[in-house]
C-alpha cells in the first residue's frame, strides 16, 4: 500500500454543516437527506466546535419524544471533543486509527477551520484503488 496517499486526495470538500443554534429536527433532516452518519458543527468562521452523529440524535430524540422536549439544539447534543483528521495525514494512518476508534466520519481541519469530512467509504475507496493499481493482469 502507498503510505503517501493523503486524506486531501479523498475527502469530501464543503460538506453540509450545522451551527450550535441549529434545531435538532433540521440537523436530522440534513443527515437523512445527505445520507451521512454525522455532521460537523461550526461557528460563523467555519471553525469546528463540535460534531453531531446519528447515534447522538437517536438517543436524544428517543428521550425528547418521551419527555415532549422538542426545542433541542445541536449544541445540546453535539460532542465537543472531536476526533479530526488533517488533509496531509496518510490515508493508511487514518484507516489504522479507525480500527481503534469508532467514528465513521472525521471532520478534516486545516489551520483550525473545517475544510471537509472523510469517512469509511472514502477510506475504502482509497484502499480499493490502491489495491487495483497494484494488481498484475494475468
Amino acid at each position: 500500500m502507498n503510505a503517501h496517499i493523503q486524506v486531501r486526495d479523498y475527502l469530501l470538500y464543503d460538506p453540509p454543516v450545522i451551527y450550535g443554534h441549529t434545531p435538532l429536527s433540521e440537523a436530522t433532516e440534513l443527515l437523512c437527506r445527505h445520507h451521512l452518519t454525522g455532521l460537523p458543527v461550526v461557528d460563523e468562521h467555519k471553525k469546528l466546535i463540535g460534531f453531531l452523529s446519528e447515534q447522538d440524535c437517536i438517543q436524544k430524540l428517543l428521550g425528547s419524544s418521551y419527555h415532549c422536549d422538542f426545542d433541542v439544539l445541536a449544541s445540546d447534543v453535539m460532542r465537543k471533543e472531536v476526533l479530526t483528521a488533517s488533509p496531509s495525514e496518510s490515508i493508511i494512518t487514518l484507516a489504522e486509527s479507525m480500527q481503534n476508534n469508532k467514528p465513521k466520519i472525521y471532520p478534516v481541519v486545516e489551520d483550525g477551520r473545517l475544510i471537509g469530512v472523510i469517512g469509511r467509504t472514502q477510506i475504502l475507496t482509497a484502499l480499493r484503488e490502491q489495491l487495483k493499481a497494484r494488481q498484475v493482469p494475468v
